[in-house]
């Protein structure tokens, strides 16, 4: 599969709920739910992993993608990604840059090849 960068940067074909979901793998929705439940101190169930990825325009989106403030400026803003907006990088950037310093690479990387 090719790369799926989200708004942010993070790699959706990356994600365990976009894995689970594509291979219709309910074992590993278990899994994943199990998992997350756990490191976010949430309660999230194994029906709960069902997503597309963020670019998708569909229903099935992970319950954090459906209210992410990112994906909803870059739905707004008809962009491919952060890259490609003229706020680029804001300040809603910020949190996600410091879980996961390579979506901030990725997106510098596309941000210089514009």
């Amino acid at each position: 599969m090719n790369e799926m960068m989200s708004f942010c940067g993070l790699l959706c074909n990356e994600c365990d709920a976009f894995i689970a979901t594509e291979n219709d793998d309910d074992e590993k929705r278990a899994e994943v739910a199990e998992q997350w439940s756990k490191g976010y101190n949430a309660d999230i169930k194994p029906e709960d992993i069902n997503c597309d990825g963020c670019l998708s325009d569909g229903e099935r989106l992970f319950s954090h993608c459906k209210v992410c403030e990112i994906r909803k400026c870059g739905k707004e803003k008809s962009i491919a990604n952060c890259a490609y907006c003229d706020d680029y990088a804001c300040e809603k950037l910020d949190k996600i840059f410091q879980m996961v310093p390579d979506a901030k690479d990725r997106l510098d990387e596309v941000r210089r090849g514009l």
